[in-house]
């Protein structure tokens, strides 16, 4: 048995024994409390993607301008992803349970409150809040996981995550253009907010009662290092503003914060390496030791960035451009989502079995995916978008139900548990940067594109969604370079423990 202690640094031995002698927890309950986990953390997610229909009853109901309505949308993702590694590591080191409860009451909070709002900077700022509290609950999830589950069952366990991840982003503009069909155009869009409130009461109450209460039984006493999350904060803020405020801040200055963040996160990384040498770091940068970590991180990104993208630029072409409403949109993306669910759950058992190859075919099928969608709107009329779209979509979704799931279970398979919510955090980090990214990206070929062909929507969008395809086409280089690395190395990608061949 491999001691992990070259990159754990904290650990003392190699954790793989049984969750019940880890944790206390009978194999029911803890099945039970990760259907809680995936539970908040669907509705967690669903707000990244659901409140893009609601964007034009927003817009009329509090006469909100293009900033307020970009801060709605991006705000947040930017507090989301600026909380994630510093709240893991807050699981990590005293009870995921306890973070995973104060998320999702401050969630369903926030989201009280957005729905009540009465004017665009009321609904700013509960936004903002309410994106970190999602940050604070999502690497809980993906920790407990790492804590609860080993070898197959962990493979399924990442495997429902992976589909919660991919539906709640897919079939959010379903759901939100379902509830403003049913509440009306005015106040349709407070239901978006509203529909979290009973859902994250109940998360709450099943939460206590199911999940762990400490990491492996006894709480850490380590600092959890407030200069590494000043500068990791602030790193990924300079990083992300250029790109959630792309439309606002005219001229090429912004983006002299991109370089600005990375020295930020330069710092970060020298400042972590120090700290780890007296205390548990906020974040241990020996985990990009790790060929699996290293390379399962750089597909998330990439792949997120082009993955979210998508949906940003569909919804815009049926509702704007051809005028399809919200609750069509929504239906258009349908068979992504589908796709995407059933292959999550093929890919969670599977993925022991075939390891990185199973994301690269993934990949390779979202791309087949995309480019068929574009190739059956080229030089077609502009009526049943939403059908014409709906096989070639459906092949996508089936791709990246065997990409996000698959992804996450071997970038995380060699993490040591105690630093499962950091490593967590830190792979949805990049994750969330990604998406930001993606969506500058193809959003600004999308409006120029349109510009550039006087309104032709149709130009616009398949422009942009070759580009989102390119994106992806990165994330399938990683993977066949981790696939390539690997054949110089003995034994598969993940073995029947759940855990891989150990660092690159």
């Amino acid at each position: 048995m491999r001691d992990r202690r070259s990159v754990g640094g904290t650990m003392s031995e190699d954790r793989s024994a049984s969750p019940v002698a880890d944790t206390g927890i009978d194999d029911r309950r803890r099945w039970r409390a990760l259907g809680v986990g995936l539970v908040a953390a669907f509705m967690t997610l669903l707000d990244v993607s659901i409140v893009n229909v609601a964007v034009p009853s927003i817009d009329r109901a509090l006469h909100a301008g293009p900033s307020d309505l970009q801060w709605v949308l991006s705000g947040y993702a930017l507090t989301f992803g600026l909380v994630l590694v510093p709240a893991g590591r807050f699981g990590d080191a005293r009870g995921r349970r306890t973070a995973f409860v104060v998320g999702v009451g401050l969630f369903t909070l926030t989201s009280a409150l957005a729905g009540l709002a009465t004017s665009a900077t009321w609904l700013i700022v509960a936004r903002l809040v309410q994106g970190a509290a999602a940050g604070v609950v999502n690497p809980q999830v993906s920790g407990m996981i790492q804590q609860l589950f080993r070898g197959a069952d962990r493979g399924r366990a990442f495997g429902l995550l992976g589909a919660t991840i991919g539906i709640s982003t897919a079939v959010g503009p379903l759901l939100g253009g379902l509830l403003i069909q049913l509440g009306g155009a005015e106040h349709g869009w407070r239901w978006v907010f509203f529909v979290n409130i009973p859902v994250g009461i109940v998360a709450m109450v099943l939460g206590w009662r199911l999940m762990p209460a400490r990491p492996g039984g006894q709480p850490d006493r380590h600092r959890l290092d407030p200069v590494g999350v000043l500068l990791l904060g602030a790193g990924v803020t300079v990083i992300l503003l250029p790109l959630v405020q792309r439309e606002q801040w005219q001229g090429p200055a912004k983006w002299l914060l991109i370089p600005l963040g990375l020295v930020l996160l330069a710092g970060f990384a020298l400042w972590e390496r120090r700290f780890a040498r007296h205390a548990t770091p906020l974040f241990d940068l020996r985990l990009f030791g790790l060929r699996s970590y290293t390379l399962g991180s750089l597909i998330g990104l990439a792949y997120f960035a082009g993955f979210t993208a998508i949906f940003f630029i569909f919804t815009l072409y049926l509702q704007i451009g051809l005028g399809y409403s919200a609750l069509v949109a929504g239906l258009a993306i349908t068979p992504f989502a589908l796709g995407s669910a059933l292959a999550s759950a093929l890919g969670g058992r599977v993925v022991t079995r075939y390891g990185r190859p199973l994301v690269a075919i993934g990949l390779l099928a979202v791309v087949v995916g995309l480019v068929a969608t574009d190739l059956v709107l080229t030089g077609g009329p502009h009526d049943n978008v939403p059908w014409r779209t709906a096989l070639p979509l459906l092949v996508a979704g089936l791709g990246s139900g065997l990409v996000i799931a698959p992804n996450q279970t071997l970038t995380l398979s060699e993490v040591p548990v105690p630093m499962a919510g950091s490593g967590a955090g830190m792979l949805q980090t990049g994750q969330r940067i990604g998406s930001a990214a993606g969506i500058a990206a193809v959003g600004a070929l999308f409006f120029s594109t349109l510009a550039d062909h006087r309104g032709d929507w149709s130009v616009a969008f398949r422009h942009s969604l070759l580009l989102a395809a390119g994106i992806i086409v990165l994330a399938l280089a990683a993977a066949v370079v981790d696939i390539l690395a690997g054949r110089r190395k003995e034994g598969p990608p993940v073995n029947a423990s759940g855990r891989g061949r150990g660092p690159a």
